[in-house]
């Protein structure tokens, strides 16, 4: 009796390897961010553990930069000046990004002078923004002789030493850099959307309002994403500006995050508390971003 085993037929791929150029291409580039960018965060949360005024020996004191936190007065006026300034000037830039957007959008006559016009501040730098606008709130500048001419002498003020006006008054002067910067973005959106849908939605009977509730925003989904992020990571480390134009102050009003890391640590010698202040900002926008990233995951699923 005779079995016949049968026949394996091995089949051997062809495993090249990658030239050593690409190789080259991967690891040069990953090298040097972690060099540039990895390694001085890692250095900065480890400096956080330390009490160290730059000069002499660091001693290092645990959490105790973070426990202090709690008990630090202008730590919390400064967070909270950071939170009204994250909703204000992130909601209006949103909101004010997308209307303009929507209003600019189509290609008429005439429409590029305005999108050029609400463009060209972000063209400024922060800096400049600030001497624009500082220059707009003297005591004796544009604003004050423009309420003054209207009859409205009694609104006049020190926009800027006032404590209850000096953040709201910032504020706007970011916004007018920031605005035709969003609308940019949202303009590409929008562009992306197949007017066939708005067509359909039109003959469908669809007004106005239920274009814009059911067709634009939804399409409008990832460019939320990216328009969100930037507004938060903007809003977080938002610095120039305040400190060009009030450094911080009248009697801390305009404090923001930012600009208390950038006094404990360059100002005040108070390197461990300042790098403690810059991991909480930065788990600030991690925690944002990542708390609507799975906001926007879950709603997608659901629709």
């Amino acid at each position: 009796m005779s079995t016949t085993a049968p026949k394996r037929t091995t089949f051997r791929r062809r495993v090249s390897s990658p030239p050593p150029a690409v190789y080259a291409l991967v690891l040069i580039p990953f090298l040097i961010e972690a060099f540039v960018v990895f390694w001085p965060a890692l250095n900065g949360i480890a400096l956080s553990f330390l009490s160290w005024n730059g000069y002499s020996e660091a001693q290092f004191v645990g959490f105790d930069n973070y426990a202090r936190m709690a008990t630090d007065p202008v730590f919390v006026i400064a967070l909270r000046n950071t939170a009204i300034w994250l909703v204000v000037f992130g909601g209006i830039s949103f909101v004010g990004g997308l209307a303009v957007a929507l209003l600019l959008q189509s290609e008429r006559r005439g429409v590029g002078v305005y999108r050029t016009a609400l463009f060209l501040p972000m063209v400024f730098s922060l800096v400049v923004t600030a001497l624009i606008w500082n220059a707009i709130y003297q005591p004796s500048g544009i604003l004050n002789t423009f309420l003054t001419a209207i009859g409205l002498e009694s609104w006049t003020r020190l926009w800027l030493g006032d404590p209850n006006t000096a953040l709201l008054a910032v504020i706007v002067a970011a916004l007018w850099r920031q605005i035709g910067y969003i609308m940019v973005l949202f303009i590409a959106g929008l562009k992306a959307i197949d007017p066939a849908l708005i067509e359909a939605a039109r003959v469908d009977g669809a007004n106005a309002w239920q274009r814009l509730r059911f067709i634009t925003l939804p399409q409008l989904r990832s460019v939320n994403l990216v328009v969100i992020s930037i507004l938060v990571i903007d809003a977080l480390r938002s610095f120039d500006i305040v400190y060009s134009m009030t450094r911080g102050g009248p009697f801390r009003s305009t404090e923001l995050l930012s600009t208390y890391m950038f006094e404990a640590a360059f100002t005040s010698r108070q390197l461990g508390y300042g790098s403690a202040l810059a991991v909480v900002i930065f788990l600030l926008a991690v925690g944002v971003i990542i708390t609507y990233l799975t906001r926007a995951f879950a709603d997608s699923k659901e629709d």
